[in-house]
């Protein structure tokens, strides 16, 4: 092997060393039952499921950090990943967002499901369970819909 080659592979060693010395936060803020999505929704059983199998690591604060999320550089980008998905959408939290806000989320899970937008491609290449199915998708949207004629006739009512 060259000298150079093997300058490469040292220097590309020692950055991946020094990178484990810089941690990112693996939080998972504490969860008050009464703002959760499953407590201030019906929330049917199957699209539940579909929801802890597939989005809950990024849209909730039940995330399951897995190991490659300790190793760097992963973990910076798991979690700027999970930051930023819990900052689009957090089922932990729904209580807290108003109610107009509530009816886009319900309208945009459908948009992202429906697109194939979300559960990301990266993800579910790492979680292949996570990936859904046609009827996941249609058991999702069947739900946001039924949600939101329910919120249209009780405009008042969260």
């Amino acid at each position: 092997m060259q000298a150079w080659w093997k300058w490469i592979i040292g220097a590309v060693i020692l950055v991946l060393g020094i990178g484990q010395l810089i941690r990112s936060a693996h939080t998972n803020p504490p969860v008050a039952l009464a703002d959760t999505m499953q407590t201030r929704l019906h929330v049917n059983p199957a699209v539940e499921a579909t929801f802890v199998r597939s989005c809950n690591d990024c849209h909730s604060n039940l995330t399951v950090w897995p190991w490659y999320s300790h190793v760097a550089p992963a973990s910076w980008l798991v979690v700027y990943d999970v930051r930023h998905g819990r900052e689009d959408l957090n089922f932990s939290e729904w209580g807290i967002y108003p109610l107009e806000k509530q009816r886009e989320l319900l309208k945009e899970i459908c948009t992202e499901v429906s697109g194939k937008e979300m559960p990301g491609t990266a993800y579910t290449l790492l979680h292949p369970a996570a990936k859904l199915t046609a009827t996941d998708i249609t058991s999702i949207c069947t739900w946001t819909r039924t949600l939101e004629q329910s919120q249209a006739q009780f405009p008042g009512k969260e």
